[in-house]
């Protein structure tokens, strides 16, 4: 495997991607705390401060969800639609390094995008007067894009052999499933259904289990902290990606142009 085309693709991705005004959601994204402030204010006593920090932390993983969720699925998907594949993959390039590529270059983007928007939210914070737990949001912040990495691989493993339609909902179905997985765990406690049971425990085993790295709740308090068990939520996101990622390259490599 050659980094150096692994690198290529990433960068030409990434250029791609920003020309799609992607970073617009930046501006977006601070247009809408500035409103977002004196609403709270207005509608809430005396925890609006809290409210404030979980809104801008929920809208920062909202809006990159969106992202790698719409632009994650036409990231191979384009490329056969248009037929440009046909052009690349002759080339000395591994369709293993098309797909790496691809995710490092989109990654990068998110990467940029979650750090542009982390600097407009600490800005505001710090403009409004309200104290805020720099060191747990920074750790939210790098476990959202984890969180964000993940599903952009689950985003091209739908995009290799489904339409970009398709592709888009089966991905957003794995994103609200994923941040629920809590939940499916109380639904397998409640049901009677031996064979309904069976299933929510097979979802559960299969789909990611984003809410591991969903930390917006407890940096709103300063509860985040680096432990083991953090590490190991961490981990697992990573663990996750990579295999999502092999089982895309698996797909795209059966795959005929």
């Amino acid at each position: 495997m050659n980094l150096v085309i692994i690198w290529a693709i990433a960068a030409n991705c990434f250029q791609e991607t920003i020309r799609d005004r992607v970073l617009y959601f930046l501006a977006f994204y601070g247009l809408l705390l500035a409103i977002a402030w004196p609403l709270l204010r207005e509608i809430s006593a005396n925890t609006q401060d809290k409210i404030f920090l979980d809104f801008g932390l929920g809208v920062m993983g909202l809006f990159g969800a969106i992202v790698a969720i719409f632009i994650g699925t036409g990231l191979i998907n384009k490329e056969i639609e248009k037929r440009t594949v046909l052009v690349l993959i002759p080339k000395p390039i591994s369709r293993a390094e098309f797909i790496l590529g691809k995710h490092l270059g989109l990654s990068a983007v998110l990467g940029v995008m979650v750090t542009g928007m982390m600097g407009i939210y600490l800005g505001l914070l710090s403009w409004a007067g309200i104290a805020y737990p720099l060191g747990s949001i920074f750790i939210a912040v790098v476990y959202l894009f984890l969180q964000l990495a993940l599903i952009i691989a689950v985003s091209i493993v739908f995009g290799v052999f489904t339409s970009s339609i398709l592709a888009i909902l089966f991905t957003f179905g794995v994103y609200l499933m994923g941040n629920f997985t809590t939940d499916l765990v109380e639904l397998v406690r409640l049901n009677e259904n031996p064979a309904i049971k069976r299933l929510i425990e097979i979802l559960y085993l299969i789909l990611p289990d984003l809410s591991r790295l969903d930390l917006k709740n407890e940096a709103v308090y300063g509860l985040t902290k680096l432990n083991i068990e953090l590490l190991t939520h961490g981990l697992y996101g990573i663990f996750y990606t990579v295999v999502l990622l092999a089982i895309a390259i698996l797909i795209f490599a059966q795959r005929e142009f």
